[in-house]
């Protein structure tokens, strides 16, 4: 699914403007991100969680040249699976609609 059709899905689920679901959709994606910036974990029960994963630095070597390299120290976005979302995934079923 992309953004777009989520906006549109919304859109038809709460009778409301594409634009109305947009900025929804918009401040949604905008608050996890804010979140996660500032190092805040994000859960949403039923789906999941987002959180910030650190690694270190390491030495490492370009495959092509052999010449050793310094990798630096990174932040990255993790998505951890909620249990109920795994269920509904491997069940094939489709989740209830409310």
């Amino acid at each position: 699914m992309h953004k777009s059709q989520l906006v549109n899905t919304l859109a038809d689920e709460l009778k409301v403007s594409n634009q109305d679901s947009a900025i929804v959709v918009k401040a949604f994606f905008d608050t996890i991100t804010n979140g996660l910036v500032e190092g805040e974990r994000t859960e949403i029960r039923g789906l999941g969680s987002f959180r910030i994963k650190e690694y270190p630095g390491y030495s490492g070597r370009n495959p092509k040249t052999g010449v050793a390299i310094q990798v630096p120290a990174k932040r990255l976005p993790f998505f951890r699976v909620g249990r109920e979302l795994k269920a509904v995934v491997a069940s094939d079923k489709k989740p209830p609609k409310k």
